[in-house]
């Protein structure tokens, strides 16, 4: 790797397990082709500094590809050159490697928005479409997801009226099982979720307190090399409340869940598997009516009212 210090998830190719992504200066770019010819599951590469002769990119088809480089000229020839060979590419002109693109481009993350729920709790009322500041409330929590830094959103959902709440803003999951328990819910996200997401935040469709920034934040720490495979807000002295972002390594366990289990099941009492980290917004949920009154005060600039 050579002087170049970028603390990703996975960045390297010295010998990971599993899927993974790599990072790489151009000057070592020949050792960094033959780790791809040897690594099937390397499944993207960012190359930093580019080589001033195009290599042969062949190694890189059906991988996603990251340039960056501050000459434009560069930029140019390599690009050119990957989509003339089919090669997925995005690229950055920038002399210094920034991390926080890099690491969205090389681990994408979706978002389950889970809004198949009853709201048995909340007489007379779909819960999920009470408005807030003229929204109803899973619009909050979904544009969380998608300007958090999201790069594919799905909102899992049971009623017609919760599909008419999106209105076409995300990509909708219906859940034919959703009476069954939460973890219908999560298969039907995970299935949606498309290949080349690594990790998926799973977010309630009830906690519209949470914010683009708390996603933004989870996703930062669950990019960072080290980290563990999942990661959680921070609630109260030793707990945690969602979201949570899951890595694909994950995902497994969850798929096997069953009735109203959820990732809980799957991190309680293994501390191995999860960091908990502070983040801005709050994850209230809410359940009752004395639940979204307290919400209410948060957006009081115009009249809340419940629809039918």
């Amino acid at each position: 790797m050579g002087d170049l210090d970028l603390a990703i998830r996975g960045r390297t190719y010295r010998e990971p397990e599993g899927q993974h992504s790599m990072v790489v200066r151009g000057r070592d770019l020949d050792a960094g082709l033959q780790h791809i010819t040897s690594r099937s599951d390397c499944r993207s590469v960012a190359i930093v500094g580019l080589p001033e002769q195009v290599p042969d990119l062949s190694p890189l088809i059906g991988r996603r590809l990251l340039l960056v480089d501050g000459d434009s000229g560069r930029l140019r020839d390599f690009a050119e050159t990957a989509i003339r060979a089919g090669i997925e590419v995005e690229w950055i002109r920038s002399a210094r490697p920034p991390f926080e693109r890099l690491a969205a481009a090389l681990l994408p993350v979706g978002g389950i928005v889970l809004a198949a729920g009853r709201s048995s709790r909340m007489p007379g009322s779909q819960k999920l479409l009470l408005d807030l500041d003229g929204v109803p409330m899973v619009r909050h929590v979904f544009e969380a997801a998608s300007e958090g830094g999201c790069h594919q959103t799905v909102v899992i959902y049971a009623e017609d009226d919760v599909k008419r709440a999106i209105n076409g803003r995300a990509e909708l999951v219906y859940n034919a099982k959703a009476h069954t328990g939460m973890a219908s819910s999560l298969r039907a996200g995970l299935k949606a979720m498309r290949p080349e997401i690594e990790g998926a935040v799973i977010l309630l469709g009830d906690q519209p307190l949470v914010g683009s920034r708390t996603v933004a934040t989870l996703l930062r720490a669950w990019r960072r090399e080290g980290s563990r495979p999942a990661v959680a807000v921070s609630q109260g002295a030793d707990g945690w409340a969602p979201p949570v972002v899951l890595s694909r390594e994950l995902w497994s366990q969850v798929l096997a869940l069953r009735g109203d289990s959820g990732a809980r099941q799957v991190l309680h009492g293994r501390p191995e598997l999860l960091d908990i980290v502070p983040a801005p917004g709050r994850p209230d949920d809410i359940d009752t009516p004395d639940d979204y009154a307290k919400i209410v005060r948060l957006f009081p600039r115009k009249k809340p009212r419940q629809h039918a």
